[in-house]
């Protein structure tokens, strides 16, 4: 080819030299013999510039083709070469426009928030439960050496002190259903004897519980993508920690929040790792019926009408009332209508034969898993309005889930813990079951916003108890059945013709013995629908723009009854001088100011 392109080159150039003689020929006109020599001159100079520009293109063709043959390899380009060149070339770019296509199909969003937080509470007068504990076992071993019940304090301590390796050797080899022996054999006179001899040691008079400012951010990182015609999968990241603060584990102070557990690690501030909130498929139109299956990280958490208050569209599945929690689980459901959806869910709370020495245990020992199933129905599901029923239940429920906090005291003992070293924490019994059910409507008119949630707990202990206690009873006690209930209504308003500005109230009261799953609800003090007591909020949200929103809120928190969000201990009046395994709020009132930025 290259040959040819030379060829053709010098022919033009030949003939475009040659040309003026071919004229000259082929019209002659007499002309002086000086003109005709003069016109031979000029030609030839023309011809000798051509010649040179014919050898500057000889000399360029010979550096390419020399270029080309320091390659590895060559080859004489044909036009099959060029075509099969061409295709490539084609298939790069129908492989970019592929690769681009899918990128634009896969969708990425997020949302950035900043929070800073004030609060204000008070912890009501109490017997210290963990020094109470710490006396009883110092007076049962201070009984083993006097072979006497001890007549003060005093005595019990300076027992302890005299013998102490023999104390640590007693409390080394002691176990939870050795100190409930021991105190079934006590006399209930000398039972109280005893206990009206340890409560005034154990006396805490009320106190504060302040934080002038706390800061807050949280990033959350969304991926949505289409695997086929009717499959999705989704997926949320997040980042949710205090300022100052990225050790990932808390000091234990008697909040169910201040474990880490897998339910919560990203509704509760842990660290700035980016962890996996939700990551789930979704399949619809089974075999072009109306079932369909999802699977993984469930979307458990922001239920409604939770999403109210943050001014979001409905973020999790189940009503945010009686489930705030991360689970991993399954949804396989059916779509009645375009308004009415069934879902049935199954969901793993603790897998005992994974990561608690199941194979060092007897098997008499090894505890069952905890399941959790329910059903969903969205009776009525609009733009407008919802109707939402949802049932759950949760078997072999245990004293707790696997978790990592610092331990201030030793439950079983009472003893404070030498250092502040994180602890795994692993379940120790199975203590029961428990029944979940509500009903939630949120309606919306014209610019308000209306919601109403009534919801409805059933605890059944089997009768085993632990150092932190059973189901609704303390260590020492005989569990027995429990009921509860929570409701919850709210009122939003948006003002102006864009609704840029929303004004919102909310109130809920929860009873005696009142517990839900609620551990990963996004509130800093501590859930607030699980509160045995009242709640009262009020908050102001305003859209600079569709993706930032500055938000004002204030909540008071009314705690009647201990034990908030914890299915073990028995509930204790407040205002009547409890004993207390760990201190709680009697009142907390919290001002927050949030920046929320969504992209």
């Amino acid at each position: 080819m290259k040959s040819i392109y030379k060829f053709l080159v010098i022919t033009s150039l030949t003939l475009l030299m040659t040309y003026p003689l071919r004229a000259q020929t082929a019209e002659p006109t007499p002309t002086p013999p000086v003109a005709d020599s003069a016109k031979e001159d000029d030609v030839r100079k023309e011809l000798d510039q051509l010649k040179q520009m014919v050898k500057v293109l000889e000399d360029r063709l010979a550096a390419q083709e020399a270029r080309q043959n320091q390659k590895p390899e060559t080859k004489t380009v044909d036009v099959n070469d060029e075509t099969t060149a061409k295709l490539k070339e084609l298939d790069r770019r129908v492989m970019k426009t592929e690769r681009d296509t899918q990128l634009q199909r896969i969708r990425f969003g997020g949302d950035y928030r900043f929070e800073a937080h004030s609060i204000r509470a008070t912890i009501p007068a109490h017997y210290d439960g963990m020094r109470l504990q710490s006396l009883l076992v110092r007076s049962m071993f201070a009984m083993n050496i006097l072979g006497r019940p001890p007549m003060s304090v005093n005595e019990i301590n300076n027992t302890v002190a005299a013998n102490y390796g023999s104390y640590q050797y007693f409390t080394g080899n002691l176990t939870f259903s050795q100190l409930k022996e021991q105190m079934a054999n006590f006399p209930p006179a000398l039972q109280q004897q005893l206990f009206g001899m340890l409560l005034p040691e154990t006396f805490v008079p009320e106190s504060q519980a302040n934080n002038k400012i706390l800061y807050t951010n949280r990033f959350r990182f969304h991926i949505d993508a289409p695997v086929a015609e009717n499959m999705t999968f989704s997926a949320r990241l997040s980042m949710y920690k205090v300022f100052g603060d990225s050790t990932g584990v808390q000091v234990f102070n008697g909040q169910p929040t201040s474990l880490n557990i897998d339910g919560t690690t990203s509704g509760v501030p842990n660290s700035d790792q980016l962890r996996v909130e939700r990551a789930y498929f979704s399949w619809k139109d089974i075999g072009g019926t109306k079932f369909f299956l999802s699977i993984g990280r469930r979307p458990s958490t922001s239920g409604p009408p939770l999403n109210f208050r943050q001014d979001e569209l409905r973020g999790g599945t189940p009503t945010g009332a009686l489930i705030d929690y991360q689970f991993d689980g399954i949804t396989f459901g059916y779509n009645v209508s375009d308004k009415t959806v069934l879902r049935f869910c199954y969901g793993l709370g603790y897998e005992s034969g994974f990561g608690n020495g199941d194979l060092v245990k007897l098997p008499q020992d090894r505890l069952k898993d905890v399941h959790f199933m329910g059903l969903n129905l969205d009776l009525w599901s609009t733009e407008n309005m919802l109707v939402q029923a949802t049932y759950a239940r949760a078997f072999n429920v245990t004293d707790g889930f696997n978790g990592l906090t610092v331990l201030p005291n030793n439950p079983l003992t009472g003893e404070a813990v030498g250092a502040p070293i994180v602890m795994r924490f692993t379940p120790s019994t199975t203590v029961g079951s428990i029944n979940l059910a509500g009903l939630t409507v949120t309606r919306k008119f014209k610019r308000l916003d209306l919601f109403g949630s009534v919801n409805y707990v059933g605890l059944q202990p089997n009768g085993q108890t632990t150092p932190f206690g059973g189901m609704m009873s303390d260590p020492f006690e005989t569990p027995v059945n429990r009921n509860g209930a929570m409701f919850y209504v709210g009122a939003r308003y948006g003002f102006g013709e864009e609704e840029r500005t929303k004004l919102g109230f909310e109130f809920n009261h929860g009873t005696k013995y009142w517990f839900n799953f609620a551990q990963a609800e996004d509130d800093i003090i501590a859930p607030k629908t699980n509160t045995r007591g009242e709640v009262y909020e009020t908050y102001l949200t305003h859209r600079i723009n569709s993706r930032f929103i500055i938000k004002g809120d204030y909540i008071y928190y009314n705690y009647r009854y201990s034990g908030s969000g914890w299915h073990l201990g028995a509930p204790k009046d407040l205002t009547a001088t409890p004993i207390l395994g760990f201190p709680t709020y009697r009142t907390a009132h919290m001002l927050t100011v949030s920046t929320i930025v969504r992209f």
